[in-house]
């Protein structure tokens, strides 16, 4: 049995984070979870709530108290701008008496994470998960009001991975031995099409889903309706378009680090049926 350890976690009201806290708890560990404003903050009884921003370090000194280890990720600000005070950051963690890290990767390099590879005061994991099965959520409306997934390149391929597998692998990293100076690809346990991921939904809520297949111009015009700035357009054309290999090939990682095989999406989808009938 692992000893119990404190862990703050940071961006833990996100989509990853949240995993980190319900993992770290789950194996009795103590979570101090950080926020920008608490009083807005929703989290399981028995997690610690403190405000503090990671644009502002130097706050961060009572939140590190008593921990021992520290997951970052690598934006902060109401902006959710790239962090630039990563150093400073590693600095107070380790004269708190933090001996573990783990970031999660931001899509490319950011200074946080630059400034934790080059620390060799801490033991510190670079989470790198492939595309969220939670990605899937877009299609709720309309799969709830039309019964239809719009998407392009449907034959795309995707390890896509559940994020609590997420936090699995960053909940052993942040209390155990053995992970420090790794790179860590998270993936699911399988490669799926567009196709697959709606036919599994459908049998999740049980009625038919339609598939319609968009052009490239009209998926940039549906996204453009959506609200998406053009970057985030760019990234999802080149990622949907051409998917790097890395986000195509199931790897091992969940199984070798957390000791049991990835969860599926057809378990994911059943966790979230919910979602896509309209009763969530």
């Amino acid at each position: 049995m692992t000893q119990t350890q404190r862990i703050l976690v940071t961006g833990a009201g996100g989509t990853v984070g949240r995993q980190v806290v319900a993992e770290l708890l789950d194996r009795g560990h103590e979570v101090r979870a950080l926020t920008r404003d608490a009083a807005k903050a929703s989290f399981p009884a028995g997690v610690d709530v403190v405000e503090g921003d990671l644009t502002e370090p130097d706050g961060l000194v009572q939140a590190l108290e008593g921990v021992t280890g520290l997951h970052l990720i690598t934006f902060g600000g109401a902006a959710f701008s790239p962090l630039e005070t990563g150093p400073r950051i590693l600095h107070l963690a380790k004269t708190a008496g933090v001996r573990r890290v783990t970031v999660l990767h931001g899509g490319g390099p950011t200074p946080l994470e630059d400034a934790v590879r080059a620390d060799d005061g801490v033991d510190w994991t670079v989470l790198m998960p492939v595309e969220f099965m939670a990605n899937a959520l877009e299609w709720a409306d309309g799969i709830v009001t039309s019964g239809e997934v719009r998407e392009p390149f449907v034959d795309r391929l995707s390890a896509m991975v559940h994020e609590a597998d997420i936090g699995a692998v960053a909940a052993v990293a942040l209390t155990a031995e053995g992970h420090g100076g790794q790179e860590y690809v998270i993936t699911g346990p399988e490669v799926l099409t567009v196709g697959d991921k709606v036919k599994t939904i459908a049998a999740a809520v049980g009625r038919d889903i339609t598939l319609v297949e968009l052009t490239e111009e009209e998926a940039v015009a549906q996204w453009r309706a959506a609200g998406l700035a053009e970057d985030v357009i760019g990234f999802l054309l080149m990622a949907y378009g051409d998917t790097p290999e890395v986000g195509r090939t199931v790897s091992a990682t969940v199984e070798k680090v957390t000791g049991r095989p990835a969860r599926t999406f057809t378990r994911w989808a059943a966790e979230h049926a919910d979602a896509f009938t309209g009763r969530s």
